[in-house]
C-alpha cells in the first residue's frame, strides 16, 4: 500500500490515514474538535451542536429568541388593534 504522507496538523509528523490526517487528528476532526471541524457548529463558547439558524444551534437559537419574542407579541398586539379601531 502506498504512503499517504505526513498529516496535515500543525506539527505533527505521524503517518496520515484519512483526509491527510493521523488516526489522532482524524478523530479529533471528526468530532469537531480541530481548527476547522467537520461540520458547522454553534458559535456560542464550548457549544459544539451543529448549527440550526445563523450562527447558533436550536437550543441557543430558541434562548435567544425567546428573550426577544416574548417582547415582540405584546408590543405587536397593540398595533394591530390600533387600525381597526380606526377604521370603524
Amino acid at each position: 500500500m502506498a504512503s499517504k504522507g505526513n498529516c496535515k496538523a500543525k506539527d505533527c509528523v505521524r503517518e496520515a490515514i484519512a483526509r491527510h490526517y493521523c488516526r489522532m487528528h482524524y478523530r479529533l476532526w471528526r468530532r469537531g474538535e480541530m481548527p476547522k471541524p467537520r461540520y458547522k457548529t454553534c458559535t456560542e463558547e464550548k457549544c459544539r451542536k451543529p448549527r440550526f439558524k445563523g450562527s447558533l444551534c436550536e437550543q441557543h437559537y430558541q434562548a435567544k429568541r425567546g428573550g426577544s419574542a416574548a417582547a415582540a407579541p405584546a408590543s405587536a398586539a397593540p398595533a394591530a388593534t390600533a387600525p381597526e379601531a380606526a377604521s370603524s
